[in-house]
């Protein structure tokens, strides 16, 4: 460790005053173990403090969404009905908790906080002519803030605030000392006309989108990844039969990695759409462009390989990579297809022609998967400051570029052969069809090759 911050109490990032708040700075990463370990060693310790529950969270360079919470991973309750919420949320904190391979499963609802509830009894209120307003203005005289003049001075003025002495504001007992003035101008006190019941409550009430939250945060065991976390919960959710009334959710992180999965495949898709059209347009042909993104799998499969090799997830940081080998790996077909169409217009065969194009193309393919593969393996290998979080994303980009370089020199022709002779097939069979369309015959040329 570099060294430590700490931060006790309400404020800043407490919310409230049975908080306290550690940041950790670590050694630089050749220094010490990943983040990861640290974490673990640091929580088989902490696990020994009687009396305090501690949580532990890695710090990303990005925060995405969210409120500030004990974990890095976030799941959400709102309803407007405070009761419901309040009496179910833990339920779910303690199915949530139970599920294996989530750490630190924690909730920022805490029915602790001492309250006293004045329950009026209208009936005896009405009889002594007393309102709910009233004793309401009677509780805000007595401990609130209420200025009820001003004094001026000749460089100075001073407000007057209206509030109960000091030894009649320490015990819960002292609402007994509050008299209220009936309609015949009488006094009698709080507690002839209401109960005063102890009860506990929530220490702070927080807000998502206008109604009451409660929000669940946990952490991922080494292991296990974002996406089963979300499986979990969502199962949990369904079979808990949670009313209507509340509304659940994923925030933070998890939102956004459940959004990227929603849209990631047809993000790919679109990708793979636009570079097809693109190339069709190039090489006027819809055949072409197919053996150019026959290479696209490999590339995909070499990413997930890889990162299942390093036991890294496949995190939204990670499918990044992915979407930019999907511009990368389609060169080395582009290299050789373009010169095998060259050759072709000379009279070559479609086999002498693309075997020409792997030989002559060899070079510039493998200079320039080499210039790709080194400017993406500082990322990979995870040099410099918080390189842990853009790991993944030189991982995906480097296994995809060396399993796709091995197999795309070999596919590729076979693929460029076997869909040359589809497209020959093809206008063979649309030359007839448009010549009779147009009235005209023409002679039949037969090329031998």
């Amino acid at each position: 460790m570099d060294y430590i911050n700490s931060t006790v109490g309400s404020g800043g990032p407490n919310p409230t005053a049975n908080y306290g708040r550690l940041f950790i700075a670590l050694k630089p990463q050749k220094q010490r173990d990943g983040a990861i370990a640290v974490i673990g060693r640091l929580r088989q310790k902490a696990t020994q403090i009687p009396g305090m529950q501690v949580f532990f969270q890695s710090i990303q360079n990005l925060n995405i969404g969210g409120r500030p919470s004990k974990s890095q991973y976030q799941y959400t309750l709102q309803s407007g009905d405070t009761e419901a919420l309040y009496r179910l949320a833990p339920d779910m904190r303690d199915k949530i908790a139970k599920v294996p391979g989530l750490l630190d499963v924690t909730t920022d609802l805490y029915i602790k906080n001492p309250q006293m509830t004045v329950d009026i009894d209208r009936e005896k209120a009405a009889v002594y002519g007393i309102t709910v307003d009233q004793v309401r203005n009677q509780l805000y005289n007595a401990y609130g803030s209420r200025q009820v003049g001003t004094i001026y001075m000749p460089s100075n003025d001073y407000q007057i605030i209206l509030e109960a002495q000091p030894q009649f504001r320490v015990d819960p007992s002292d609402l007994s000392k509050l008299y209220m003035k009936t309609a015949n101008n009488q006094t009698i006190p709080l507690n002839a006309v209401a109960k005063l019941m102890p009860t506990v409550g929530p220490l702070q009430i927080n807000h998502q989108g206008q109604q009451p939250a409660v929000t669940i945060s946990f952490n991922l065991a080494p292991g296990y990844s974002l996406g089963y976390a979300v499986d979990q919960i969502t199962a949990i959710e369904g079979a808990s039969n949670l009313p209507v009334t509340i509304a659940t959710g994923f925030a933070g992180t998890a939102q956004v990695f459940q959004d990227s999965l929603r849209g990631q495949g047809v993000l790919i898709l679109a990708a793979v759409f636009a570079a097809f059209v693109i190339l069709g347009i190039l090489y006027e042909s819809f055949i072409h462009p197919i053996t150019i993104i026959s290479g696209l799998p490999s590339a995909g499969i070499g990413a997930i390989l890889t990162l299942m090799l390093f036991n890294m997830e496949l995190s939204v940081i990670a499918m990044i990579g992915i979407v930019m080998l999907v511009g990368i790996v389609k060169k080395n077909a582009i290299m050789m297809v373009d010169f095998a169409l060259e050759r072709r217009r000379v009279g070559l065969s479609a086999e002498h022609a693309i075997r020409e194009a792997a030989l002559l193309r060899f070079r510039p393919i493998m200079m320039t998967t080499f210039a790709a593969i080194f400017g993406t393996l500082p990322i990979a290998i995870g040099a410099g400051a918080g390189a842990e979080l853009r790991q993944p994303l030189g991982i995906a980009v480097v296994g995809g570029l060396c399993v796709s370089q091995l197999l795309t020199l070999f596919i590729t022709p076979v693929i460029y052969i076997y869909l040359d002779r589809i497209d020959r097939r093809l206008k063979r069979r649309l030359e007839p069809q448009a010549d009779a369309a147009d009235g005209v015959e023409r002679p039949h040329v037969v090329a031998a090759e």
